[in-house]
């Protein structure tokens, strides 16, 4: 059994999973504090936090180098989606990240891009 240190990222134990529940990492927190789409871009600013954040919100920093979406973000952190929410939504507030909402290349009623999909649909039954 190996069990990861406290500097090593998640505390994580090969047969148990995560050590610690996914909701204490955001202190029991559920809302954030602005609103993300799980397509929203995030992109580290350089600004250094002030203050303590925890090892979680180092890691996202770390994945936010470059542009990516919250879901991915998410997925890099191995915790739910909600929960990166409010890590970023942390990090966006002290100023250590910045956020673009989604842009749609097709309106989600755009009547091309729906029977574009019925075309694809039709052709695998």
């Amino acid at each position: 059994m190996r069990v990861a240190a406290a500097g090593d990222g998640p505390w994580l134990d090969d047969a148990a999973g995560r050590l610690v529940r996914p909701f204490t990492v955001s202190d029991g927190r559920t809302e954030p504090s602005i609103s993300l789409d799980l397509l929203s871009q995030v992109m580290a600013t350089g600004v250094t936090p002030l203050g303590y954040l925890g090892p979680e919100h180092a890691q996202a920093l770390e994945v936010c180098r470059a542009p990516v979406p919250v879901a991915e973000v998410a997925a890099h952190l191995r915790l739910p989606a909600v929960v990166t929410k409010v890590l970023l939504s942390d990090l966006v507030d002290c100023g250590a990240l910045t956020t673009k909402p989604p842009v749609f290349r097709h309106t989600p009623t755009d009547r091309s891009l729906l029977e574009a999909v019925l075309d694809g649909l039709r052709r695998q039954l």
